[in-house]
């Protein structure tokens, strides 16, 4: 019987084959400006049927985007959902992301979601933990 994928493995291969797709060479800030023009370009297309899959996809790119960007790795919430923690403080779920922008258009851009990433680290810094 095959040994099942891990699911980091799988994460990363779902991440890979959207990077080819769109022929991207990295996972960097052009890469999340491009997924976010592609998210846009394909909205009107996308059925009901096939959005989980499609968020799923884009998810794995968007996080790994994180990972690569940011120094993050992926990780389990508290709320066991998965996505991208960032310096032990800040968590990031980049399904949601996706799937806003697909929801919403691009007044919930992944673009400038990403954007803002160092505003929400420099924030998650700044916090104290009074006793």
């Amino acid at each position: 019987m095959p040994e099942a994928e891990s699911p980091l493995a799988s994460l990363h291969r779902a991440a890979e084959a959207v990077r080819q797709q769109l022929r991207l060479n990295a996972y960097d800030v052009a890469a999340v400006e491009r997924l976010a023009a592609f998210i846009e370009e394909q909205r009107p297309t996308i059925k009901p049927a096939e959005q989980e899959g499609v968020v799923m996809a884009l998810g794995c790119f968007l996080g790994q985007c994180l990972v690569h960007t940011y120094q993050g790795e992926w990780a389990a919430g508290l709320d066991n959902t998965t996505g991208v923690g960032i310096g032990g403080k800040s968590f990031f779920n980049p399904f949601y992301r996706v799937s806003q922008q697909l929801a919403h258009g691009l007044p919930e851009s992944v673009a400038v979601f990403f954007a803002q990433v160092p505003m929400h680290l420099q924030a998650a810094q700044r916090r104290k933990n009074w006793i």
